[in-house]
């Protein structure tokens, strides 16, 4: 009966020496998967701060960029609001100048008629009103309220020609009328003469006649 019973212990003894060294390799094997764990977690979380930490970063460089591109901007705008206001002032100024020429222009061409007007006082009030109603006729009205600052240009053009060719039409007449003026005085000085002439033959046949 010993002998079995040693063996039964034996046998025993076996099991549980290899109950144990399982137990060990399965202890052994779950500190593996711990720590394996603990360290996969440890570098998740590194990677998930170095992500944070990049995003972060973008974010910043994104946010820099959008103030430099917002003052770039406003650097653009304030520029072009003040080349806007230095064009539209200079226009103001030039349209100005340009109402100023064309209301001298206005004005001198109303003083030549008003002389003219003058010159020809004594003449009758119909005579003096046909001639305003032709220069009512032929004077061109202004309107350049509406203008820009091209057809400004054009409408001084056209006026300053328009009086070079009255100044033209002027002298034209001028010199037709002092010529007329010369062939008058020369027909009356013939005239004249051919009375003067008959005169003195007269005389010469009543002394005959005598």
């Amino acid at each position: 009966m010993k002998l079995p019973l040693k063996r039964k212990l034996l046998l025993e003894t076996n099991r549980q020496d290899i109950h144990r060294k399982r137990q060990e390799k399965d202890l052994q094997e779950l500190q593996s998967l711990i720590e394996a764990h603990f360290i996969q977690r440890k570098k998740d979380e590194e990677e998930l701060l170095a992500l944070e930490k990049r995003r972060a970063e973008r974010a910043e460089q994104q946010r820099i960029r959008a103030e430099r591109e917002k003052e770039r901007q406003a650097r653009l705008a304030e520029e072009k609001e003040r080349k806007e206001q230095e064009e539209q002032r200079k226009k103001l100024d030039e349209d100005a100048k340009k109402k100023k020429v064309l209301t001298n222009m206005t004005h001198q061409y109303g003083g030549i008629q008003q002389k003219g007007e003058g010159r020809k006082g004594g003449k009758k009030q119909t005579e003096r009103e046909k001639k305003k109603k032709i220069l009512a006729e032929r004077r061109k009205p202004l309107s350049v309220d509406h203008l820009n600052e091209d057809k400004l240009k054009e409408k001084a053009s056209e006026l300053w020609q328009w009086m070079m060719a009255l100044e033209a039409e002027k002298f034209d007449l001028t010199e037709k009328l002092k010529r007329q003026k010369y062939d008058i005085t020369q027909l009356l000085a013939r005239v004249n003469d051919h009375q003067s002439a008959k005169g003195r033959g007269k005389g010469k046949v009543a002394g005959r006649l005598r």
